[in-house]
């Protein structure tokens, strides 16, 4: 595909690429949104960047996890070039369930920080993070990343970054789930229009996600990744998140029965 450019000097990733772009676009939806619900825009800015932040530190801690069999060479490094190499290495990937996770986590302390309605702002930031996430994807299959199983009438990579990706026809599983995430974007602005299950808007990405990710991971060819009881790590976060977003709702509704008891 197209995994990036050289100009200047200085090499430039096509996924670095698509989610700058995914993030210029999505961000000023997400504060319009909320801004035009009586919010304040720099409020919704500060959640975003510390959204960012956590986003950030989640996808590589998650993706650090998976790779925990490879800690001991942080401990053995005989020099500082050799560690920061090694933990480029263990830490330099991304898995967008940890960045998710993480952006949720550092959104949510800017909310409670800011003493903002946090159902409010978490229906105008749902779309966004959508449509994010499909620019993402996209940036995956112009790298070659996270690619399919062999199908003949699949895509051939010829210039993915990982070797064992190349030269295959393969279910172009990246574009399948940019495609959910778009349908996503759509039917969750739309939601957000029309005051449809107002204050749920976040529950419905989260599980509506969760389902489609745990079916699309069926032809994911990248094996590496690890599996435990024959799921993949993502299909088991998968899991848990589709469990505990109604289980969190009932909790939820349940505790505000009593406040108001």
């Amino acid at each position: 595909m197209f995994p990036g450019f050289e100009l200047f000097g200085k090499y430039y990733s096509s996924y670095m690429i698509t989610a700058l772009a995914g993030l210029f676009a999505a961000a000023p939806l997400a504060v319009r949104a909320y801004k035009k619900r009586g919010g304040s825009d720099i409020s919704m800015i500060f959640v975003l960047l510390f959204g960012g932040v956590g986003c950030a530190v989640g996808m590589h801690l998650l993706y650090g996890i998976t790779n925990i069999q490879y800690w001991s060479l942080l401990f053995g490094a005989g020099s500082f070039e050799e560690f920061w190499g090694n933990a480029q290495m263990i830490f330099g990937g991304s898995v967008f369930y940890g960045g998710l996770i993480g952006g949720l986590a550092g959104g949510f302390l800017s909310v409670r920080f800011q003493k903002l309605e946090p159902w409010l702002v978490a229906d105008c930031a749902a779309p966004s993070i959508a449509l994010f996430h499909m620019f993402g994807r996209i940036g995956c299959f112009l790298g070659g990343c996270c690619y399919g199983v062999e199908w003949e009438h699949g895509v051939t990579f010829t210039h993915s970054l990982i070797e064992g990706a190349n030269g295959v026809p393969r279910v172009p599983v990246q574009l399948y789930e940019a495609g959910l995430e778009l349908a996503l974007f759509i039917v969750l602005t739309l939601m957000l229009h029309k005051g449809w299950l107002k204050n749920r808007l976040l529950a419905v990405y989260l599980m509506v996600y969760a389902a489609g990710r745990f079916t699309l991971e069926f032809w994911r060819g990248d094996d590496y990744r690890g599996f435990l009881f024959g799921l993949s790590t993502s299909q088991l976060i998968s899991i848990a998140v589709f469990v505990a977003v109604p289980v969190f709702l009932i909790v939820e509704k349940l505790r505000s029965k009593k406040q108001v008891v």
